[in-house]
C-alpha cells in the first residue's frame, strides 16, 4: 500500500493554484509559507528540471557549475589531488585534505568523506583511475566544473562559498540545490534565479525544440511548485 502523503505536505498542497506556473519571487514566498513540521533541522531548498534533451547523445549531455551568490548553506568539504605549490596552496585555502598518491589510495580503500574533489591536470593521470570510485557519486574531477585546475586555491574557496556543479541523469533530469530554506526570501530568490540563468545558458547545440520542459522549487518534505521559468529568466534582464 502506497504511503500517504504528510500533514505538512497536504497542508502544503493548499497553497498551490492547480496548473498555474509561479514566478521566481512568487514561488519562494509560497514555499516560505509552507508548514515546517517538528523537525527543528534546516531544509534545503531544491530546483528540479526535466529538460528536452536525449543525455544517451554526447552532443546533448548538460553539465557546468553555478556560483550560488548567497552561498549554498552547507558546509563543503573539498579535497585535493595536488602535488608541489599547487598543493600548498589547496592547503591554505583551507582544503579538507590534499595528497597525491596517498590521498588516492585513501580514497580507494574507501575513504569518502568529502563532497568535492579537485585535481590539478597533471594528477588526472593518477585520479583517473578512481573513476569507479568517484564517477557513481558524481565527483570525478572535470575541466567542465573547474574542478581540474592549476588554481586550486580558487577552485577550493569558490567550493567552499556556494558553487554547486549540475549534471542531467539518464531520464533528462536534473536537480540542483540553491540553499536552505531559512535564507532571506530575497536571497533565496537570487540562489534560485542563479541556477535557473546557468541551467539555461548550459543548453547544448544538439538539444531541439523546448529545452526547459518543466522546472519545480521545493524544500525537503515539502510539494514542489511549478515555475514558469521563461518569465523569471526575462524579468531578471
Amino acid at each position: 500500500m502506497a504511503k500517504l502523503p504528510s500533514r505538512r505536505y497536504r497542508e502544503g498542497t493548499k497553497l498551490i493554484e492547480a496548473k498555474k506556473r509561479y514566478s521566481v519571487g512568487e514561488a519562494v514566498s509560497i514555499l516560505k509559507k509552507m508548514p515546517a513540521g517538528k523537525s527543528k533541522a534546516n531544509p534545503s531548498v531544491d530546483l528540479a528540471f526535466n529538460l528536452g534533451v536525449d543525455p544517451k547523445q554526447t552532443d546533448q549531455v548538460v553539465r557546468g557549475t553555478v556560483s550560488l551568490p548567497h552561498g549554498s548553506g552547507k558546509t563543503v568539504r573539498v579535497i585535493v589531488f595536488a602535488q608541489g605549490t599547487a598543493a600548498e596552496a589547496a592547503k591554505n585555502a583551507g582544503a579538507t585534505a590534499v595528497g597525491f598518491a596517498d590521498l588516492i589510495k585513501k580514497v580507494t580503500d574507501g575513504w569518502a568523506d568529502f563532497d568535492v574533489a579537485v585535481a590539478t591536470p597533471d594528477a588526472m593521470t593518477e585520479v583517473r583511475k578512481l573513476g569507479k570510485v568517484l564517477g557513481p557519486r558524481g565527483l570525478m574531477p572535470n575541466p567542465k566544473t573547474g574542478t581540474v585546475t592549476e588554481d586550486t586555491a580558487k577552485a577550493v574557496k569558490e567550493c567552499q562559498a556556494g558553487r554547486v556543479e549540475f549534471k542531467v541523469d539518464k531520464g533528462a533530469n536534473l536537480h540542483v540545490s540553491c540553499g536552505k530554506l531559512n535564507f532571506e526570501e530575497k536571497k533565496l530568490g537570487e540562489n534560485v534565479q542563479a541556477v535557473i540563468e546557468s541551467v539555461t545558458k548550459a543548453r547544448p547545440s544538439g538539444a531541439k525544440g523546448k529545452f526547459i520542459k518543466n522546472c519545480v522549487l521545493s524544500a525537503t518534505f515539502s510539494p514542489g511548485i511549478p515555475l514558469a521559468v521563461t518569465e523569471s529568466v526575462a524579468s531578471e534582464e
